[in-house]
């Protein structure tokens, strides 16, 4: 590729993945009336792992050692797995779809404080101000919302996600991305599948209607979210500072909203809307704000 491509790809990528990492909860939203939580994650990661399969077995990529095979599996049960639970589990136990992804976005400030601890990564005051202007972004969101009954648990798993999220992607450009990303995609979604299949048989009835829109629901978040979107994330992950690459999670809350609001009638308050401009504001600056 040359120089131009290179950075017509650097500018477009991040914006693409919030637009797309922003339908894995629309999405979810309407997968969710034909399975249950863990049921459907099954059967997304059963799709994805197919297909990456396929891809392997057409393509053969070099296969990471005995120990590149356990750190991506611990990727895996991070990434596509308990991050992905706990973000299905939140919409499925009342929390609306627009505020779905409010506590990942916090994955900036824990992301910056894990980087600078465990990989070396320099944060610099400015970069610092943009994760706090981040986080208050956040709470005006969250102001006024119902913690606790049924959306409590809700809110628990947006914990879950947004803890697992983030260490996941420390792990991923710690020690995976030596690792060719087909290769790394097949047993990570593969070691995922399994997890969450053993959590569907444990805990769920795993009765499936399937209906046309459980199936194009289930192709678009496997396809698209789980093998387009994920890659983007390692490709990103691999070209920028962890700090940098988990700022972009701080634009998926307003995305999101908008789009629940279009979609869904999901209404955005005057405090929200601000919340949401000031998150925009924070990835601003932690973007332009080299270490």
């Amino acid at each position: 590729m040359n120089k131009e491509t290179n950075a017509l790809m650097a500018a477009a990528t991040p914006v693409l993945f919030v637009l797309l990492w922003s339908t894995g909860f629309i999405g979810t939203k309407y997968v969710l009336n034909g399975a249950e939580p863990l049921t459907y994650l099954t059967v997304r990661m059963i799709v994805a792992a197919s297909i990456m399969g396929v891809i392997v077995l057409l393509t053969r990529p070099a296969w990471p050692d005995r120990a590149g095979i356990g750190h991506n599996i611990v990727a895996g049960l991070l990434v596509q797995g308990l991050y992905l639970a706990g973000t299905v589990l939140a919409i499925a136990h009342q929390v609306p779809v627009g505020l779905s992804a409010i506590i990942p976005g916090l994955q900036p400030i824990l992301t910056s404080i894990l980087a600078s601890r465990f990989l070396g990564e320099r944060v610099t005051p400015l970069q610092w101000g943009g994760l706090v202007l981040g986080l208050g972004g956040v709470l005006l969101v969250l102001h006024g919302r119902p913690m606790s009954g049924n959306a409590g648990w809700g809110w628990a798993a947006s914990g879950l996600s947004l803890v697992t999220i983030t260490i996941g992607t420390l792990y991923q450009k710690r020690f995976c991305g030596g690792t060719d990303w087909r290769a790394g995609s097949f047993i990570q979604q593969s070691a995922a599948m399994v997890m969450l299949g053993i959590g569907a048989f444990l805990f769920e009835t795993r009765v499936i209607h399937w209906t046309t829109e459980f199936v194009l629901s289930v192709a678009w978040l496997a396809i698209v979210l789980s093998i387009g979107t994920v890659g983007l994330l390692y490709w990103l992950l691999r070209r920028q500072a962890s700090s940098q690459v988990a700022s972009l999670f701080s634009l998926v809350p307003a995305v999101t909203a908008l789009m629940a609001y279009v979609l869904f009638g999901e209404k955005l308050d005057a405090v929200a809307i601000v919340g949401m401009v000031a998150c925009g504001a924070a990835v601003l600056l932690v973007n332009r704000a080299k270490a």
